[in-house]
């Protein structure tokens, strides 16, 4: 895609979005050529955004970034899965550019975040707001290790730096489907156990939208034992029992952690919470001590609830995260929109309803660049302290 391929008005006026993509297999040659379709030799780039299959040579990768868009700043992450305007891809990698005089931009990192996720995300957002320009609308970009623990602390370590004032996005990288380690990209590093974020502020405004398209599925269960993200009794009785039980799952998957992961991943938990109902990822189970592992915490002394959806809900639900983005902006066409989308959405759609979903975002792009990845978890904070989520889809718009 060319520099000037759908990215809106803005690209001709004094803030720019471009998207490249590539399936090139060798790691060089594909992240040359994304890099290259994004950047197109642009000297005022601020921000490479980088969406990437794991099973790639990232230090590679990154070299061949760099030989067409130097030493532009760049964050990014592995992922189960690739969003581009053209549709779903696996294998590839997408690069993102954002530029122009009418952005500021500034990035940092956070390491070692499975020892303390909130203090990682401190660091690495303290960076970012010590040296980003400070302009009319701002917004974090985060990208985690979803696999590193209570992914709330990401969140909360944000939140004690920017307050409310500001805004969260991102989400948590992937390694397809493995759940066994991800990575994280800074500059010319590809890490693990890291949360990389981006500062980004604008001329112009910045839409989030927010939605899931689950919904209940019979009574509720009391959360009678658990600590953290790990769930260890509903209803007094061991976790994985009760779930097995409630979805009346086949035998063959009772004593299998592969099997049961892909079965989970479509049959959520939700949670109560005064501000809502939110969903959470079951990652996987511990088959001796009977416990269920979520990619956040799911409080003691709360009620949950067995999740389910279809299509029609999810894709209900990709109209209303669009919307509410494209809200945001106040009538301005957008630049581009990025979308951080569950990988248990994906796992409900399949393949031909993946391809619709992003049929329908890029309709709300409108000609604009559409691109993301498949997540292990979202974050969309607008409004409290509360920010991260399951199974949902989050879109950011930039005008």
């Amino acid at each position: 895609m060319g520099p000037f391929a759908g990215a809106g008005p803005g690209l001709l006026r004094d803030r720019w979005l471009t998207c490249g993509h590539s399936g090139e297999p060798d790691a060089y040659t594909a992240g040359a050529k994304a890099a290259l379709d994004a950047v197109q030799g642009r000297a005022d780039a601020k921000l490479l955004v980088v969406f990437c299959s794991e099973s790639y040579d990232l230090d590679a990768l990154l070299k061949g970034i760099a030989s067409q868009a130097g030493a532009t700043p760049l964050v990014g992450c592995s992922t189960a899965g690739e969003i581009a305007t053209a549709g779903p891809a696996d294998a590839s990698v997408i690069v993102v550019a954002i530029g122009g005089p009418g952005f500021s931009v500034a990035t940092g990192v956070g390491t070692d975040s499975s020892g303390d996720l909130r203090r990682a995300t401190t660091t690495a957002v303290d960076a970012c707001m010590g040296a980003v320009e400070q302009r009319a609308h701002s917004v974090i970009l985060l990208l985690t290790d979803g696999l590193g623990g209570d992914q709330m602390e990401v969140v909360r370590g944000a939140y004690a730096v920017v307050g409310a004032e500001i805004p969260l996005v991102g989400g948590c990288a992937g390694d397809d489907l493995k759940m066994k380690a991800t990575f994280q990209l800074f500059g010319d590093r590809a890490l693990r156990d890291s949360v990389v974020a981006a500062a980004v502020s604008s001329d112009a405004p910045i839409g989030i939208g927010v939605q899931h398209g689950w919904r209940r599925v019979g009574d509720p269960m009391l959360v009678t034992s658990s600590n953290g993200n790990r769930v260890h009794t509903l209803d007094d009785q061991p976790a994985l029992d009760v779930y097995l039980r409630r979805l009346d799952v086949p035998p063959a998957i009772h004593d299998d952690p592969d099997a049961f992961t892909r079965f989970a991943l479509t049959h959520p938990l939700g949670i109560s919470r005064r501000s809502g109902e939110e969903v959470r990822f079951v990652a996987g189970a511990d088959f001796a001590d009977r416990s269920l592992a979520c990619i956040a915490s799911v409080p003691q002394g709360g009620l949950a609830w067995i999740m389910e959806g279809d299509e029609h809900s999810v894709l209900e639900a990709t109209d209303g995260a669009c919307a509410e983005a494209l809200a945001g902006l106040g009538g301005r066409p957008p630049l581009g929109l990025l979308a951080f989308d569950c990988i248990a959405r994906r796992g409900v759609l399949g393949d031909p309803g993946i391809r619709r979903e992003i049929e329908r975002i890029a309709a709300f792009a409108g000609g604009a660049p559409v691109a993301g990845f498949y997540t292990y978890g979202e974050i969309a904070r607008t409004t409290g302290m509360r920010g991260f989520h399951n199974q949902t889809l989050v879109v950011l718009a930039l005008a």
